[in-house]
Formats: structure tokens, sequence, C-alpha cells
């Protein structure tokens, strides 16, 4: 797997084809079909052969689901994880305790099968709100669960962890930190019900750097910043997702810690990985057809930046605009004067693409044309520039389609 370390583009790390969450030293993965679906995998599960050092940020959403509960209680035993196991197509979320009880026996059920610890199990579910587990399914399909250290089912695992995702989304690179090669891989889920902070996606992050707990919790905290929490489908927080890291340290490199000249390396990776995460996210939105790529310079604060942003690609105005290929400007200024933002409406300059429509506040003369040709690919550009300060930031979206509401109104039916 090891590869030529020839930095392209001033980037310090390469991309792994065909890695995955399987890629790093110590993990495998796998999935099965259970019964909670009628046909496609509703279980996966990642391994590691040692216990290793993790953290994870959760949603914001007062709801929290029974397995978020759980999955904190068993990280914040002693920082460590050896082992996760993931249920779709039932969130066990609003389901009181009877719903707590069912998170922690798939955890017992899951340390049994694998002779781990109970508190080196995490466990994550994603559905349907509001209904109980059907837990004699899970619990028999846990029991399947065989030949762990062997099962290299990256692909499996990505299948089984999808609701109304239309692909699995993946990503895996290599760095080099004093001479070791460090892998980090990666896996997510999210189509709807998607919005800062953490929303209905979850993401699985490997990695076999040596690394102390506090400083991989930081790194996995200001990369989630720029990258999870940057990213909104339609406006709603979900109940149950959280993004997990997990470093197996198999990579013998030497510890690696915040103070570290090095440390930034690995920041830098675990931030790509999780920019290519949340990107496949954002561009997987239910009904999408096109990502929406929303970049604001000039700001006062980063902060300012970033709600400018995310107000922006989340306005369903702006949204539907996109779908239509219609280059409504109004809509993109409209939405940034209601950001909540100080701002002098007079500096503002927004360009769609490479077509600047608007300049100093004021029309600036475009072909609608051009611009209408520019929207019907299927990634789109959108530039504003605040003329308050120097501080940027970016958010990533989807478009508004008419199958976005033909989805969400037969969700559960």
């Amino acid at each position: 797997m090891n590869a030529n370390f020839t930095v392209k583009e001033k980037k310090a790390w390469i991309k792994v084809e065909g890695g995955s969450v399987c890629s790093p030293n110590g993990f495998t993965a796998g999935g099965l079909h259970c019964g909670i679906k009628r046909k496609r995998r509703d279980l996966g599960w990642i391994y590691c052969n040692v216990p290793a050092n993790s953290t994870a940020v959760y949603t914001t959403n007062l709801f929290q689901a029974a397995p978020l509960k759980v999955t904190q209680e068993s990280i914040s035993t002693n920082g460590k994880l050896q082992g996760i196991i993931v249920n779709s197509g039932n969130a066990n979320s609003c389901t009181g305790d009877e719903g707590l009880l069912n998170a922690y026996m798939m955890r017992k059920g899951f340390a049994n099968q694998t002779g781990l610890e109970e508190e080196d199990v995490a466990v994550v579910s994603t559905g349907v709100i509001g209904e109980q587990l059907p837990i004699k399914k899970l619990l028999n399909g846990i029991e399947q669960v065989t030949c762990i250290e062997d099962n290299n089912n990256a692909a499996e695992f990505e299948e089984a962890i999808l609701t109304t995702d239309t692909f699995t989304k993946n990503e895996c690179l290599q760095i080099k930190i004093k001479d070791k090669v460090i892998t980090i891989g990666g896996a997510a889920k999210g189509s709807g019900m998607i919005h800062p902070n953490m929303a209905t996606m979850l993401g699985f992050i490997t990695t076999d750097i040596h690394i102390e707990q506090k400083a991989l919790e930081k790194a996995l905290k200001s990369v989630t910043t720029q990258t999870f929490n940057m990213i909104t489908v339609d406006g709603d927080t979900s109940t149950n997702d959280m993004v997990i890291v997990m470093a197996s340290g198999l990579a013998h490199n030497e510890l690696l810690h915040e103070d570290d000249p090095d440390y930034h390396l690995f920041v830098e990776g675990l931030q790509e990985v999780s920019l290519s995460l949340a990107k496949q996210i954002a561009r997987d939105g239910e009904g999408a057809t096109k990502l929406i790529e929303v970049t604001v310079e000039g700001a006062l604060t980063e902060q300012d930046a970033q709600r400018i942003s995310k107000t922006i690609v989340g306005s369903s105005l702006v949204k539907t605009a996109i779908f239509g290929e219609d280059a409504n400007w109004g809509r993109i200024v409209s939405a940034i004067g209601y950001s909540g933002i100080a701002l002098d409406p007079d500096l503002i300059s927004v360009s769609i693409g490479p077509i600047k429509v608007v300049e100093n506040g004021l029309p600036y003369g475009f072909s609608e044309k051009e611009a209408k040709s520019y929207l019907s690919n299927e990634e789109i550009q959108i530039f504003v520039q605040i003329g308050a300060g120097n501080e940027k930031a970016t958010a990533w979206g989807c478009d508004l389609s008419y199958d976005y509401v033909r989805i969400n109104a037969s969700y559960r039916t």
C-alpha cells in the first residue's frame, strides 16, 4: 500500500486508491442483513485488533438517541474503543428506557461475540425515529459476526450503514511522519436531515497513528468545525449522529502529542479525509442533482464567514434557484442580509462560478445565457466578498429538487 511520497501541490498526503476503514493497520470491518430492512444490509461493524485511542463528536440536538448515550459512556471510561456496532433502518431515538436497554444489549452482544470488554464497544443507530428496535433480529444478526480479525469487507460495512443514501462514501490517504507511513481511512453515511452542528450523518474514521487521546480529541474537534459542521442539506438537525475516530497505534511511530512539530501533518490528513466525506454527504442530499460550494471571503472573523456561507447554502430559495439553473442572485444577497452578521451592503460582491453578478452591492451586468450554461454543471461554486476583514470560510450543500419532497413525504411508509 505504501507509495512514493512526492509532495504534490504542497500537500503532505497522498490518496490511497481503493482504500477504506480497513486500510490502516489493525482494522477490519463487515456488514450483513439481519432483517430490519427488507433486502439491503442493515448491520455493520468495525473491529480493531487492539484497544484504540478513540474520540467522537455528537449531534447538538437536545433529543439524543440511546446509542449516543451508550457510546459516550464507553469512550469516557478510558478513552479507548476496540469495536463499533452499527444498525441502519431504525434510529432507536425517543424510545425511552426500553431503547436505552436495547442499546446496551447491542453493546453486550457484540462484546460477547468478539471477546471484547463492553466498555470498549461503541453503539450507533440510524433510521426511523420513535420505533423500538427489533432487538431479537439485531442480536441474531450480531451472532452471525464471524472471523472478525480476517473480515476485510469494508464495502459491506459501507452499505450496511446507509439509509436514503444513493451511494456509499469513503476516503483513504497516507502521510509520512518521522519516516513512518500513517494511514487514515474513513466511511460515512448521510443524505437527508443534514444540518450542522452534526445531523443525520455518521462518520467512521480509522487510523494506525500512535497518538495521545487528548491530541486526537483536539484534532477531531478542530477538523469538524471546518468540515462536517460546514455542510447542510435541509436545515434539520437529527437526534443520532456522530463522527468517531479510532487510532490503533500500529504504525509504530513515536507517540504524537499536540506540541509535536509534526502534529499538524496528522491534522491536515484528518481534515482531508473529513472534508472528502462531508462533501460526499452534501452531494448525496436527498433528491440532489448538484453539489453547491459557497466561499465567503473578507469577513471580520472566521465565525462570521462560516455563518454567512452556511446561511447561503442552506437557503431553500437559493437551493431551488440552483436546481432550476436560474442565476437569481437576489436570493443570495437576501441570505447574506438575514445571516445575522453585521456588514455594509455597499461592499458586497457576488460571483456565480466565474460570472460576477453583484459588485459593491449593485447588480453587475452579465449574460443570462452564460450563467444558465454554468448552472447546468453538477458542481456549482458561489463566491462572496464581504469587504469587512481578511477571514474566509467555505460551506457545502446541494440543490433542492422535486425528489426531496417525494422522498421525505413517504419516508416511513
